[in-house]
């Protein structure tokens, strides 16, 4: 079923090429008519990789084969599939994984294991293998360093846009580039977020020191996200390095050296979990959360959280309701050390609750009138200490019943 573009979505930015990447997509016809659903990526002999996975405990088919891909730090290829998640196909789905992978392997002159998979859409259904198998020939014939935009829409599931990124960075005095797609839109919540994100840069670092620096930078991009609570299982994160770049060598820790790439690595997740956010199933308005004065980090985060999940904060929102006793609610409930008596809020810059009592004089009228936009701020000062994060959340409308109600029809 398609649905209308989100009204917060963001164009699909100019994805240039990579040195070492090639691209190309078609329609297998695994759950979809009329359009790509398939993508491969092919990668240059050396190419390094890092990868972040969902930490659900009923995890696909394909997140076990990655995680044993990973252990090598080598990549030489990605294969995606839109409209089946292969999730809780037990012994089919496994097979279907080395099936994916040989035919790759073979098509493109590398180990099976060298071949990264990624699988999204309706769980519990056995994978079509057969349908992949019959339209990698044409994609291996067909990769191009052009194919960023067709292989972002390729992974689409319910996203009502395409999502990508791009970033530059200097590694001494070479300017190295970073490109990244993803999608997603429900089943969205922190570790990771049905998410699938793919970046490839040109630059030459190690697997452990990309595997560090894609930690760090999940942490605090799709990490802070959250749509609906639930977490996936299918969430990839995979980034590649070709190391095609002629830039100064970089030490196999990683290191200063380093610390313009990850600004630029870390720019580019925050882009890409946003632009899911705003897909949100439904949405109608993209909300950042900022909380301060908790007794921690860790603590400021979950309070947070629990702001953003809760569905009463989220459908007052899409109602347009500057219902700030909510706001208090989720703070009470989150399990984290806060004080009534100390607590204050705001929306929209206003602060209409400080130290646990309503503002004297408070005027809802500017805050009203903020509730009535696409973009929503909320700020809440725990006053016990010095903690603070920021999280991103939309709104819960009826367009996600409707869109989750339908879903395999």
């Amino acid at each position: 079923m398609a649905h209308a573009v989100s009204p917060l979505a963001i164009p699909l930015p100019a994805l240039p090429p990579i040195a070492g990447v090639t691209l190309a997509a078609g329609e297998a016809g695994i759950r979809y008519r009329g359009r790509d659903d398939v993508m491969m990526m092919a990668f240059a002999p050396g190419t390094t990789v890092a990868g972040v996975f969902t930490r659900n405990r009923c995890p696909g088919a394909p997140i076990d084969w990655c995680r044993t891909a990973l252990t090598s730090g080598r990549a030489r290829a990605l294969v995606v599939n839109a409209g089946n998640a292969n999730v809780f196909t037990g012994r089919g789905g496994r097979e279907a994984c080395e099936r994916t992978a040989r035919t790759a392997a073979d098509l493109l002159g590398c180990r099976p294991r060298d071949v990264f998979l990624a699988s999204t859409g309706v769980i519990g259904q056995p994978l079509p293998v057969e349908k992949i198998e019959a339209a990698l020939p044409d994609l291996a014939r067909s990769l191009s360093a052009d194919g960023w935009a067709r292989a972002a829409r390729a992974i689409m599931t319910t996203d009502t846009f395409p999502k990508g990124a791009v970033r530059t960075a200097r590694i001494g005095s070479t300017t190295v580039t970073i490109v990244g797609i993803a999608k997603g839109s429900g089943m969205i919540a922190p570790d990771l977020a049905t998410m699938l994100c793919f970046l490839a840069t040109d630059a030459k670092i190690s697997a452990p020191a990309l595997q560090r620096l894609l930690v760090r930078g999940v942490e605090g991009s799709f990490n802070r996200t959250t749509v609906d609570s639930d977490t996936s299982t299918s969430d990839t994160v995979l980034l590649f390095a070709t190391g095609q770049a002629k830039h100064q060598r970089v030490p196999a820790e990683g290191g200063p050296l380093l610390r313009d790439f990850a600004r630029a690595l870390n720019a580019a997740l925050h882009e890409l979990a946003l632009a899911v956010v705003r897909d949100g199933e439904g949405a109608q308005k993209l909300i950042r959360i900022d909380v301060s004065g908790a007794v921690s980090p860790r603590s400021a985060k979950r309070v947070a959280l629990a702001i953003a999940n809760s569905p009463l904060v989220k459908t007052a929102i899409a109602g347009e309701d500057a219902n700030w006793g909510r706001i208090v609610m989720a703070v009470g409930k989150a399990g984290e050390p806060a004080d009534r008596d100390r607590l204050s809020v705001a929306i929209g810059g206003v602060w209409m609750a400080h130290n646990g009592s309503v503002v004297p004089d408070y005027d809802e009228t500017p805050v009203a009138e903020h509730m009535k936009g696409r973009e929503i701020a909320i700020a809440v000062d725990l006053g016990l200490g010095r903690g603070r994060a920021t999280v991103w959340t939309c709104d819960l409308t009826h367009g996600y019943i409707d869109i989750n109600g339908s879903y395999r029809s």
